[in-house]
């Protein structure tokens, strides 16, 4: 299949478990929780999405025909920018899930990439990827109920901490909503995993760093 994707880039990860670690971002373009167009965010089932996923013009974005096309192009940019040769490759959006496959998914364990998704969990994850985290929204139904890392944004009154704690992760995060309300939902996500020692607190340090 084709493969749409908004950007790629070079970065640290900026939030959850792997915060800190070198990565090379895949932005996949499209999602399924709303357009991307501000005119729907209103009735969108996802309504604080903070990303541009809307088409394939941001940096190093574009259409690529095959899996091997899209591969070469995320090893050579991780390659090139780091100097590394086993790429660290975050599969985000949008909902990545929708064009993230088992061909693409060989074609970068073919060049020695370590495979990461963020995902809003309503699709099933294909075999073979090698870090799971599952965002939650509001009331969308999540067939994604397994993986590493589940990081649930606060504060979300349909989507409580309370309904996701027994499901099958490694890790469990509360990260405060970006936003007029941000400082509000630190302290009460921090207040929550002070009385919820599962879960620990994530914070958006690549926007404290001004870094993408």
């Amino acid at each position: 299949m084709a493969y749409s994707i908004k950007e790629i880039y070079t970065t640290l990860q900026g939030e959850g478990f792997h915060t800190g670690r070198p990565a090379v971002f895949v932005r996949f373009a499209g999602c399924n929780l709303w357009t991307g167009r501000e005119e729907d965010r209103a009735t969108a089932v996802c309504t604080f999405c903070d990303t541009d996923f809307v088409g394939t013009d941001g940096p190093n974005g574009g259409k690529f025909r095959t899996a091997e096309e899209a591969a070469d192009r995320i090893a050579e940019i991780w390659r090139s920018d780091t100097g590394s040769p086993e790429p660290f490759v975050v599969c985000t959006g949008g909902e990545p899930l929708l064009q993230l496959d088992k061909a693409l998914i060989d074609a970068l364990h073919a060049r020695k990439a370590e495979i990461a998704i963020e995902t809003n969990g309503t699709i099933k994850a294909p075999e073979g990827i090698d870090w799971i985290c599952v965002s939650p929204k509001k009331d969308a139904e999540i067939v994604q109920r397994s993986g590493d890392e589940l990081k649930l944004v606060w504060h979300q009154p349909e989507a409580p901490p309370e309904r996701f704690a027994h499901w099958d992760f490694d890790h469990f995060f509360l990260q405060p909503m970006d936003g007029p309300d941000q400082a509000r939902f630190t302290r009460e996500a921090t207040a929550y995993c002070l009385t919820h020692p599962k879960w620990r607190l994530s914070i958006q340090t690549h926007k404290l760093l001004g870094i993408p």
